[in-house]
């Protein structure tokens, strides 16, 4: 009797049949991997914006931070899904108090001013420190749906208290230069150390606006302004009334956005004078 033998598997035989099964793997993983979170980075600005305004809320908790009692809603358009941060406060008040003493005249506390906050940055070039931002309405009422920031690594408060220094300080530094500015310009009273968040490749990120563009036509803290972007200071110059009121005048009274423009007068202002004490190279960069 011929003893019924059976060949050893070559390894370049063993080699083509994972290359012949790697295919049908793929097909099978690939939606699972593409159409979860990782996919976001794949959006454009515009399909972002159309998955906030249209997709699904599949689940939602409070964050428990914030004097404003933000939500964290996960969205689902059935390919896709992510994050989002939702506020509704819309406060306003001829005068206010603060658990500090302090007080303020024509306080607003305001869902609208994340919105505009993305309208400016968008016109300025900073929308790449923004989360994008729509009007929504959720159970009923309406706020403001913000896009959730991946891959967070901490914000500046836990930088700050846990001594960790940046890998690279000098682009960490140019990246402050441009929150002072964009702070400075809409007048944020609320851009407190939490609102600032780091991610893993230490790139950092503003949000949380809804106390921000303020009637006030001065400076914060005019002294935070040492240095600018020069992109950023060539659009600030050109930034116009007319482009506010089109991109962000759902949002913003006319008395804000006359507020904001005479703000960008002082900055640009500001630096023009620092520019011709310093030399342009000092300045900007």
């Amino acid at each position: 009797m011929r003893a019924n033998l059976q060949r050893k598997p070559t390894a370049s035989r063993l080699i083509h049949q994972l290359l012949a099964f790697l295919p049908g793997l793929l097909t099978l993983l690939f939606p699972v991997w593409f159409f979860g979170q990782d996919q976001s980075s794949l959006l454009s600005k515009e399909e972002v914006r159309r998955f906030l305004l249209t997709a699904e809320v599949v689940k939602s908790e409070a964050i428990g931070k914030g004097i404003t009692h933000p939500w964290r809603l996960t969205l689902s358009d059935g390919k896709l899904s992510h994050d989002a941060s939702f506020q509704d406060v819309d406060v306003r008040a001829q005068e206010a108090g603060f658990a500090g003493g302090g007080r303020e005249l024509n306080f607003a506390d305001s869902f609208h001013y994340n919105v505009a906050a993305y309208e400016l940055a968008s016109l300025l070039e900073l929308d790449d420190m923004v989360p994008i931002a729509v009007e929504r309405e959720w159970k009923g009422k309406k706020g403001s749906l913000s896009w959730w920031v991946d891959d967070v690594k901490m914000d500046e408060e836990e930088r700050l208290a846990k001594g960790i220094k940046p890998p690279d300080t000098g682009a960490w530094n140019r990246q402050m230069h441009k929150v002072r500015v964009f702070s400075q310009l809409i007048y944020d009273t609320d851009r407190n150390l939490q609102n600032i968040l780091i991610s893993n490749d230490w790139k950092l990120w503003m949000i949380d606006f809804t106390r921000a563009f303020r009637t006030l036509r001065k400076l914060p803290e005019e002294k935070d302004l040492a240095k600018c972007e020069k992109t950023l200071f060539s659009k600030l110059l050109e930034l116009t009334k007319e482009a506010v009121s089109r991109t962000a005048g759902a949002h913003l009274t006319k008395w804000e956005i006359e507020a904001l423009m005479a703000r960008r007068d002082l900055i640009a202002a500001y630096f023009q004078r620092l520019i011709a004490e310093k030399g342009e190279s000092a300045v900007l960069y």
